[in-house]
């Protein structure tokens, strides 16, 4: 079933000129020539979208939507209001205030209204399958869920047959958690356009308002994958998938990377961040920073989000010290509000906040604290908190780490050289099917002064690779027609047959993002992995892993 448009304007010839300009997707039109038909015509079907004329009579469109907003089914509708007089800045404003997402003066731009209508349409179809396959797998978890439910009841009686069941339930527990962390691939590629379009419209010359704009959007956009990661990260560990890296790294520059990272966050509150590293903590350790960072910026960003004055300290201490290994304590110090000793016990336990006002007030998806808690155990230590009403929290974990030696990072290494120099120009083969995601590829490519050819599937890519010479092909995995595990084994063949390709890297750039996923990658030949969704930053430091850099 296609879906269906709503076009509201009191002329039968702007209709059918509207039509005309979207027939060439594949949806259905519903046509109305007055606000009170439109209204109707909403109780009648679903709609993915609205196209609203301002100027009607009886009715005007800033009406109409208002009422459109009034009801359930309809309020988060998207309207587009299009009008030939309504064009100074105060129309525009009073149209998204009464809830348009997007305002189109006549005579209308073909290629304009078609680019607005494609990605509220993609949205539209992408929610639509994403409510679909929740549903079908909810309902699938709730038929295993009532079949395990009858066999225990039917089997207690028997300790062998109980075990079985038992069994079975925490299979179905695990179905779960890999359904959750399968869903945020389908979620990560369209964030890719999100963000990465974002990005580089932030990067444009942009007024005061369209700049505030991009900045709700983008934030927004970090949310959801803030949200996303947690929620991977805890169908993880759930399914017992997450390993723990044992890397040597510099401690306290970790630390400091953290303490800049928050600063900015801090001072937009007025809050003063205090890090303070004591005497006899290690400079060089061997552990998870990654899964260091994670905690710390977990509680730190907590701390910073309920505490309105005062100040965030971190302080890291030394517990225990041997030859081989060193227990260190960490300690996030606010001067917030406090928590109630009830509210407390609530605290480190998943989908749990303090109160429902919080998540209502700062949002979250209830998981972080969770988490942390369960890599701090993972990494031999403990969490908790002490905190009165009125006097600030104390939120404090300890982890174990081996005893490492001076080290220097490569993305340090990548960033510094940066500064002297930089890639020379390479020319990309980019194998990406998401027409979002190769822009924002490409944009990001070109700005660093690269050549781009674009295959949109891995088909096009291995015929595109043997026709051409190429520095560097980045490769999708899930494409249509060939996947890109089975391209780059062609392409792969095709270097051993061609010596002046050999050599050449294949980069995964994929939204695949559970554990042992870039393992896997590298494993069946690619040569790099760049996760979705990315930043520029990300794609630089991968290419210079691959390229020397030269002076400029």
């Amino acid at each position: 079933m296609n879906p269906k448009i709503l076009i509201v304007d009191d002329k039968l010839e702007n209709l059918i000129a509207l039509e005309k300009v979207l027939n060439t997707f594949d949806v259905d039109f519903i046509r109305a020539t007055s606000g009170n038909e439109a209204l109707v015509m909403t109780l009648m079907y679903d709609f993915a979208l609205a196209i609203v004329d301002i100027q009607m009579p009886e009715m005007d469109g800033y009406e109409t939507v208002e009422l459109l907003r009034q009801e359930e089914k309809t309020k988060l509708l998207p309207v587009i209001f299009v009008s030939a007089i309504y064009t100074e800045d105060f129309h525009i404003v009073k149209g998204i205030e009464t809830g348009a997402v997007d305002f189109i003066p006549k005579p209308i731009v073909p290629v304009i209204l078609r680019g607005k209508v494609r990605v509220f349409l993609d949205l539209y179809i992408h929610q639509t399958q994403l409510e679909k396959l929740v549903k079908q797998r909810t309902n699938e978890l709730k038929v295993i869920n009532i079949k395990l439910e009858e066999e225990v009841s039917e089997r207690k009686k028997a300790n062998l047959i109980a075990e079985e069941a038992k069994a079975k339930a925490i299979a179905a527990d695990k179905h779960k958690s890999t359904f959750l962390a399968n869903m945020s691939h389908e979620i990560r590629t369209p964030l890719n356009g999100i963000l990465g379009m974002t990005q580089i419209l932030a990067e444009t010359k942009l007024e005061a308002r369209q700049k505030e704009y991009v900045e709700l959007i983008s934030d927004s956009g970090s949310s959801l994958l803030s949200i996303i990661n947690d929620i991977l990260d805890f169908s993880k560990i759930e399914s017992g998938q997450i390993e723990l890296e044992e890397l040597n790294f510099n401690l306290k520059k970790k630390i400091d990377q953290i303490h800049k990272l928050m600063n900015l966050k801090a001072s937009e509150k007025n809050l003063n961040l205090q890090f303070k590293i004591f005497e006899g903590v290690p400079e060089f350790v061997i552990g998870d920073p990654l899964r260091l960072k994670q905690i710390i910026i977990n509680l730190v960003n907590n701390a910073i989000k309920f505490t309105e004055n005062g100040a965030v300290k971190l302080e890291v201490s030394i517990m225990k010290k041997s030859e081989e290994s060193s227990k260190i304590m960490f300690k996030i110090i606010d001067t917030g509000a406090g928590i109630p000793p009830k509210a407390q016990k609530k605290l480190f336990k998943e989908f749990s906040q303090a109160d429902a006002s919080i998540s209502r007030k700062h949002g979250g998806s209830g998981l972080g604290l969770s988490i942390s808690k369960n890599l701090a155990k993972m990494m031999g230590g403990d969490i908790g908190v002490i905190s009165e009403e009125g006097e600030g929290s104390t939120f404090w974990f300890t982890a174990a780490f081996g005893i490492g030696n001076e080290v220097t990072d490569r993305n340090d290494e990548i960033t510094h050289s940066e500064g002297e120099g930089k890639l020379r120009k390479l020319r990309v083969l980019l194998a990406e099917d998401n027409k979002i995601n190769q822009r924002v590829a490409m944009v990001n490519l070109q700005k660093m002064g690269h050549v781009v050819d674009i295959a949109e599937n891995g088909n096009i890519a291995v015929e595109m690779f043997r026709d051409n010479l190429y520095d560097v092909v980045l490769m999708d995995i899930m494409m249509p027609i060939m996947d890109g595990i089975e391209a780059t084994s062609k392409i792969k063949k095709i270097q051993e047959d061609q010596v002046l390709k050999r050599g050449i890297p294949v980069i995964a750039m994929t939204a695949n993002a559970l554990k042992g996923d870039k393992e896997r990658l590298m494993a069946q030949g690619l040569d790099g992995y760049i996760c979705k969704p990315f930043k520029a930053d990300d794609l630089k430091v991968e290419l210079a892993a691959h390229f020397n850099i030269t002076k400029t």
